[in-house]
């Protein structure tokens, strides 16, 4: 298993349409290891393959139980994720690891039913709800090329890339 570099705004691949997968691998299961390796080590709960510059249709969500003394790291692995259904709209604060220092109030089902596979290519049909919900419709979102900052009002879209320009501009300073 290997960290692999988060790729952030404003880079192209973030807004390609991710490829569906259609081989199911040593390869695939390579990579998931990889993106579930490299969610940890960025402390998300949640990786889309844009995020590391890879557009097909691979989603790694943490779905560890954080509650209590027992709590176990888990996570999945859906690979051609499709929202099918949708009930109930939830504002709620959210941040990505490839939107730097930002984070707003994004609109969200609260209920959604979602077709995938699995890592080996076993159907997958569930429903998802709350903060579950939440990261997958997230992370599907990556695989569409569409932010989490698309969904906000555009006046906040435009301060944060106003934001984002200093913050590339020092950073650019701090090499030279």
């Amino acid at each position: 298993m290997a960290i692999r570099e988060i790729v952030t705004y404003p880079a192209p691949v973030l807004r390609e349409k991710a490829v569906k997968i259609e081989t199911f691998d040593d390869k695939l299961q390579e990579l998931a290891d990889d993106m579930i390796e490299t969610m940890y080590h960025a402390q998300g709960v949640g990786l889309a393959g844009n995020q590391i510059g890879i557009a097909r249709q691979i989603v790694v969500i943490d779905i560890s139980n954080h509650e209590g003394e027992e709590s176990k790291v888990q996570n999945i692995v859906i690979i051609n994720p499709v929202i099918s259904e949708g009930e109930g709209q939830i504002p709620d604060q959210e941040g990505c690891l490839s939107v730097v220092e930002y984070s707003a109030k994004v609109d969200r089902f609260q209920k959604i039913r979602v077709t995938a596979q699995d890592v080996e290519g076993n159907e997958l049909d569930f429903i998802a709800q709350d903060h579950f919900a939440r990261i997958i419709q997230h992370e599907v979102d990556h695989l569409h090329g569409t932010l989490f900052i698309d969904r906000i009002s555009s006046l906040k879209r435009s301060l944060y890339k106003k934001k984002l320009k200093k913050i590339l501009k020092n950073k650019r300073k701090g090499k030279e």
